[in-house]
């Protein structure tokens, strides 16, 4: 597969910004997708925040499999980072951030109140790639009076600091972009769950992974969602025959019509129709 540039141009400028501004930040929140964490994790993000204080968001935890993401909390927290399970579009869990980052940052907190400071807001820098749900999530944080405090002692004086809850500031701060996506399997999890366009990479190759995918962790879910059998020598193409006669998907003459098969596949999987899953776990990779 050919190097995707999934967010081209702006780069260094980018990561200047952001390695000029982490200076004021207390922590980092980064929100992934519960279903592929590791996928959803941008690659230029820990070499720029080092030891910053980390909290890490799994967004739509309730629809990952929770034996999958009870490991991946596992074995962040056996790494020493925090995480959090939530949805960002229910609000399930999202009032823990605010007391959970303050309890993270308890020894800079009372560091400062041992100098003499006034008691303050954290001050967070909250991430995510495209289509993880980061503004969805800023906007079940922002309280009704969210004000812009603008020049802030000791910041920049064309940043601004809004105030999205009485005990948390946001930095506005430029996007972190990821250059290049050129691992293979990323690209495909990414694409399996819509979180960069069907026209960057190509269909057929996702909707097979996706079939692998679940007939090697989710074939019970797999068949019945398509009231079929899957045999152990079956190739991909059988079972797009066998979910194309299932949903009737024949072009004239009786042959199947692949396109719509995708189509079908590609909606249920984005539409949770096979139930909780994991796209990878922890064993899978070296983070």
């Amino acid at each position: 597969m050919a190097k995707i540039n999934y967010y081209p141009g702006h780069m260094a400028k980018t990561k200047r910004q952001i390695k000029e501004r982490l200076k004021l930040i207390d922590i980092v929140i980064e929100l992934v997708d519960a279903r592929a964490p590791k996928a959803c994790m941008n690659p230029e993000l820990a070499p720029l925040i080092g030891s910053k204080p980390k909290l890490i968001l799994f967004n739509k935890a309730d629809l990952a499999d929770k034996k999958g993401l009870e490991a991946w909390r596992d074995h962040f927290s056996k790494r020493g980072v925090n995480t959090l399970s939530i949805n960002a579009l229910s609000g399930r869990n999202v009032n823990r951030i605010v007391p959970l980052s303050k309890e993270i940052l308890r020894p800079l907190f009372e560091k400062e109140a041992r100098k003499g400071r006034r008691e303050r807001p954290v001050r967070a820098l909250i991430v995510g790639i495209p289509n993880v749900g980061k503004s969805t999530l800023i906007n079940r944080l922002v309280d009704k009076k969210a004000t812009k405090v603008g020049d802030t002692p000791g910041i920049t004086r064309h940043l601004q600091v809004i105030r999205i809850h009485e005990d948390m500031e946001l930095l506005d701060t430029p996007g972190i972009l990821w250059p290049k996506l050129d691992d293979h399997d990323t690209a495909m999890k990414l694409a399996l769950l819509g979180t960069i366009k069907d026209h960057l990479v190509p269909r057929d190759e996702v909707v097979i992974y996706g079939f692998d995918i679940l007939r090697k962790h989710y074939k019970e879910a797999f068949e019945k969602r398509y009231d079929m059998t899957i045999e152990n020598d079956d190739e991909s193409l059988d079972i797009f025959d066998k979910i194309g006669r299932r949903r009737g998907t024949l072009q004239r003459g009786g042959e199947i019509d692949y396109e719509r098969v995708m189509d079908h596949f590609l909606y249920d999987f984005r539409h949770q129709q096979f139930g909780p899953l994991m796209l990878e776990w922890p064993s899978d990779t070296d983070a």
